[in-house]
């Protein structure tokens, strides 16, 4: 008992001491800006439901003053089959309108995805041939509406998904022939590579996900390697303070960077939903946090990064008040005024 005792004093120790370093960890400002390339998922009804002009303005609006680079407008999901009925974007031409006019220069971007059925559980099964090759046929109804892209938010994928992989290559084979781009939603990975073993064995099974499907370093290579962009699903930390949230932003922000901020673009995910009753994760830390990895970076990546928002039905004005004070980066003056 004795021994149990002091084991015990001893982790809650050392659980202390971890606290009290993130804590004076957190305590400083970043000095790293945020960037003018940025994403925002956006929901269903812009492409599903009619909108007047003054909604659509307010939308570029919104973009502009942002400085929003790619909007990802939910068109899906997928039907089982690989497609998606017309019914559910027959207002996308306006919508796409609509952007050139009121935020030129902004890409919008079809928002598709699924349940990827894993071991019988869920809905789209990838690997399918037939499924494959009709998400690459409804991809090309979209890019023929005018999309920009394609952004693909399938869940989950684990680091052995050769179909997903296959799907990507030839996606962007598409997207590319046609001047567009190919962009995808994906978890965070593991801090430790290592640890996907012990998520498979300790983690029980919900529905069709049986252990969280963290991309490895290599995985996560491969998949930028076949996108123009990539966006991590950062958030959802469930941690109980501030500083271990942040915390959580800042190694994800900088590990990211790190292993594919020279083969693509990046978008790091931060929140703006309201955390679940007792934690800290909030956009402010998100933002904060990702400030602090890009600080910690040797050099910056070669290529474009920034944050996703997630998402436009949960963010108010106060929050993009938030955004622009936290992330922006100053504006660049116009010559001549």
């Amino acid at each position: 008992m004795r021994w149990t005792g002091w084991t015990v004093a001893y982790v809650l120790g050392l659980a202390a001491l971890a606290l009290a370093g993130a804590w004076v960890w957190w305590q400083s400002e970043p000095e790293a800006r945020g960037t003018d390339t940025n994403a925002l998922w956006a929901r269903h009804q812009w492409v599903g439901e009619p909108h007047t002009d003054a909604e659509y303005r307010a939308l570029g609006t919104l973009l502009r003053d942002n400085r929003i680079s790619d909007v990802f407008f939910h068109a899906g999901p997928f039907e089982p089959d690989g497609t998606v009925p017309a019914s559910k974007y027959r207002y996308a031409r306006q919508l796409i309108a609509a952007v050139r006019q009121y935020a030129p220069g902004v890409r919008a971007q079809a928002y598709l995805g699924q349940v990827r059925t894993v071991e019988g559980k869920g809905i789209i099964d990838l690997d399918d041939p037939a499924v494959r090759d009709q998400v690459l046929r409804t991809d090309a109804t979209f890019l023929d509406l005018g999309f920009d892209g394609i952004h693909y938010d399938f869940e989950p994928i684990y680091p052995d998904d050769r179909a997903f992989l296959d799907l990507m290559e030839r996606t962007r084979g598409l997207t590319r022939s046609r001047g567009r781009l190919l962009s995808v939603a994906l978890e965070q990975p593991a801090l430790v590579d290592a640890a996907q073993p012990v998520y498979k064995a300790l983690i029980p099974r919900q529905g069709a996900v049986h252990y969280p499907p963290r991309p490895t370093e290599d995985f996560l290579k491969a998949v930028a390697d076949r996108a123009d962009q990539v966006a991590i699903m950062t958030y959802d930390v469930s941690l109980p303070s501030r500083a271990l949230a942040g915390w959580h932003f800042a190694r994800h922000t900088r590990r990211t960077l790190e292993l594919i901020g020279d083969r693509t673009t990046v978008f790091m995910g931060v929140p703006t939903y309201r955390p679940r009753m007792g934690w800290a994760e909030d956009l402010g830390v998100a933002l904060r946090g990702v400030r602090r990895g890009i600080g910690d970076l040797e050099r910056p990546p070669s290529r474009p990064y920034g944050v996703g928002v997630y998402a436009d039905w949960t963010t108010d004005a106060a929050e993009w008040v938030r955004y622009r004070a936290i992330w922006l980066p100053p504006a660049t003056p116009v010559l001549g005024r």
